[in-house]
């Protein structure tokens, strides 16, 4: 039995397949809003010359929805029930793959090159407790990546998207900011799912533009690791997260002549800000 869910009575038949196997879902939830659907297609433009990566495909209804495009659709599942429906919902379509795997073991080049893409697109609905993980594999592959849209929940994409001095900015705002040029498209409600979370999603957009050149990053390893010391303790100054990496006295007189206030934190300053007084403090 093939499983579609963007009819209420297809869940039911969801229920009945995940009973018969014995195992729930892996954390999994799976949109049914057809018109979100849609919209979500439409908004990663894909033309028939186009390759994109779905990942976690789950029944494969937006599987199905990317098809459409007539791009080339790499559908990436890690759940061996879901991977077999798959396969058996797509046996001749000849643009649509599917990959039985675990996404952060996915080598992305590779599947540009099987493509036959200098670059492909991304698209996934991502469970919290794999957003981060994702994210930074994804990120890893950046030169083989156009553009990433991901699904995830709400105050994720918040944290994605956030700016110095909003609540959310954090690590993972600076990290999504180096490697893309992120943007909320849209909120997506609980009810548009089966199960129904108890958490809204949202629609985030990726352009891949990396700021390594840009900001003059000629060592990304040291450059992550003030970054992470950076904001490896909220409320605290960034004289205090740093001072393992820097002489405060010298880090107080570096932002004494660029103008930052001595008590400022990590989570109000920009990555511009924050790799100029890496650079100063860290002149090596």
């Amino acid at each position: 039995m093939v499983v579609s869910l963007h009819r209420p009575s297809d869940f039911a038949s969801y229920n009945r397949f995940v009973k018969r196997n014995h195992r729930p879902p892996l954390g999994q939830v799976f949109l049914t809003d057809k018109r979100l659907a849609d919209r979500i297609v439409r908004s990663l433009c894909l033309k028939p010359d186009d390759a994109v990566l779905e990942i976690g495909a789950g029944p494969g209804n937006m599987t199905e929805k990317l098809a459409e495009t007539g791009a080339s659709v790499w559908a990436v599942e890690i759940d061996s029930r879901w991977a077999d429906k798959l396969k058996e919902k797509f046996p001749t379509a000849p643009h649509v793959r599917i990959l039985q795997a675990d996404i952060l073991t996915v080598p992305l080049d590779q599947i540009a090159n099987q493509a036959g893409r200098e670059k492909i697109r991304v698209f996934g609905n991502l469970p919290y407790y794999i957003t981060s993980p994702c994210l930074l594999h994804l990120f890893h592959y950046h030169p083989w990546i156009d553009e990433i849209i991901v699904m995830v929940q709400y105050e994720v994409a918040q944290r994605i998207v956030a700016m110095p001095g909003d609540e959310d900015y954090g690590l993972l705002s600076l990290t999504c900011r180096y490697y893309t040029e992120p943007s909320l498209l849209f909120p997506v409600p609980a009810k548009a799912f089966r199960p129904v979370p108890k958490v809204k999603s949202a629609i985030v957009r990726m352009r891949i533009s990396v700021q390594k050149d840009r900001l003059g990053i000629k060592d990304e390893e040291t450059f992550w690791r003030w970054m992470k010391a950076a904001f490896s303790q909220r409320r605290k100054t960034l004289i205090n997260n740093w001072k393992t990496l820097c002489d405060p006295e010298r880090l107080a007189a570096v932002m004494d002549q660029a103008g930052v206030d001595r008590k400022e934190r990590a989570e109000n300053l920009s990555l511009e800000q924050l790799v100029s007084l890496m650079k100063a403090a860290h002149p090596n």
